[in-house]
Order: C-alpha cells, then sequence, then structure tokens
C-alpha cells in the first residue's frame, strides 16, 4: 500500500511545481520594470507602452514606433497638463504613475538623477546635451560650445529650473534652438567633446545660469542678471 500511496504523490507534487514555475514566469512578464526616464530622441519598448497608453486614452493619434518623438513629445505634455502634472514633456515617475505603470519595488535604491553629477558619461545624456549646444552655439568658438552646455548643467542643480537634463532642455520657450528645431541638425564631433568636457565638470562660465547673443532682440529683463563674462557672441550671467 506504501508504494501505491508514493506513485500517487510524486506525479502530483510534480504539477504542482510546474504550476507554481508557469505562474512565476507569468508574473516576471507581467512586470517590467519602468525606471527608465524618458524624453525626446530616445526608442525602445518602454516608449512603445507609453504611446499605445497615451493613444488608448485620446493624447495621441500617431504610429506605436517606438521612437519618442515630437508628437509622442506633445502628447506628454498635454497628458500632463491634463493631469495636473508639470508639462515638460518628460516621462519621470510621476508621469509613468499616472499613465497606470506604478514603479516595481527594488532591491537597492534607484540610481540618482542625471543632474545631481557633473561626470555623468551616459551616452544618451551626451548625445542630448550636444545637441542643443549644436542648435545654439553651432558657430561659436570651442570654449563657447562648452559654456552652453555648462548653463544648461547648472540649470539642473538650480531650484529655479528642473532637476534633470531633459526637463531643462525641454521646458517650454527655454532654448531657441528646441523651440524652431535647429538643434535637430547633425551633431559635430566638437559639440560631442564640447557635451563631454561640460559633464566632466569645465565651467567656463563661473556657474552662469543664462546666456544671450546681445546682437539679437531678448527680454530686457535679461539684462537684470550678474553678467559674469563674455564668450565668443554670447554673454553669460547668473
Amino acid at each position: 500500500m506504501k508504494l501505491a500511496h508514493d506513485s500517487f504523490r510524486r506525479p502530483i507534487l510534480l504539477l504542482a511545481l510546474v504550476v507554481l514555475a508557469a505562474g512565476l514566469a507569468v508574473a516576471t512578464r507581467q512586470s517590467p520594470a519602468q525606471e527608465r526616464t524618458l524624453y525626446w530622441g530616445l526608442s525602445g519598448d518602454d516608449v512603445s507602452r507609453v504611446q499605445q497608453r497615451l493613444l488608448d486614452w485620446g493624447f495621441y493619434d500617431g504610429p506605436v514606433d517606438g521612437f519618442y518623438g515630437s508628437e509622442t513629445q506633445q502628447a506628454v505634455v498635454d497628458f500632463q497638463l491634463n493631469n495636473g502634472l508639470v508639462p515638460d514633456g518628460v516621462v519621470g515617475p510621476d508621469t509613468w504613475a499616472a499613465l497606470g505603470f506604478p514603479p516595481v519595488p527594488a532591491a537597492a535604491p534607484p540610481p540618482e538623477p542625471l543632474a545631481v553629477s557633473r561626470g555623468v558619461t551616459n551616452r544618451d545624456a551626451v548625445y542630448l546635451l550636444a545637441k542643443v549646444i549644436e542648435g545654439e552655439a553651432a558657430d561659436e568658438p570651442f570654449e563657447g560650445k562648452v559654456a552652453v552646455g555648462a548653463v544648461i548643467l547648472n540649470r539642473t542643480r538650480s531650484a529655479a529650473f528642473p532637476h534633470s537634463l531633459a526637463g531643462v532642455i525641454f521646458q517650454p520657450h527655454a532654448f531657441e534652438s528646441v523651440s524652431n528645431g535647429q538643434y535637430n541638425r547633425p551633431v559635430s564631433e566638437e559639440s560631442l567633446r564640447a557635451a563631454q568636457l561640460a559633464m566632466s565638470g569645465w565651467d567656463p562660465t563661473g556657474g552662469s545660469l543664462y546666456f544671450w547673443n546681445p546682437a539679437k532682440p531678448v527680454n530686457p529683463w535679461i539684462w537684470t542678471r550678474n553678467i559674469v563674462t563674455q564668450i565668443g557672441r554670447h554673454v553669460f550671467a547668473r
């Protein structure tokens, strides 16, 4: 009788293990991490998920192609405005949560935001910064290119501006080249090197938060700032 009892128990135990393993596999597939901050120029499955959700909710009518372009960015801004979020066009933790994708608990604290450190070497971040340097300072000397990058990074550490690189860059009307699309021109090697040096800590502006070309029409308010230096055709101020 004991042999018969064991012969029934073993298949049942095996079946239970199979069911448990299948359940764990399903749970793993249904709980992808959503830690990555999304902004213009990125691509991937997480971008597709955002596009699909915005499409389902009527904020987006473009293709679900996994590329974070201008249509996706505008849809994110519209969604953020509709949900009381900062309309920076960046999908960070708050926007992920509002979209219905709560963060997955992590075993270790998440990494600090990009803007906290001046020594960031992330390739996407360098390229994004280089795009704005190219748009704002393509015809400036190399030091002037680094200076523009330094101002953008200085803003990420100021309480008066967003605390992420993408948030600063895509803040409405913050940079003319972003508003008019000039930052989408091909990025030069010089602008890439300038972005890398700015992120490594070189700041020729002495901590400036603003820059402008005095030969162009500007808001008179800008001249009330504390001017630090002039590099090339740009004036830099705090």
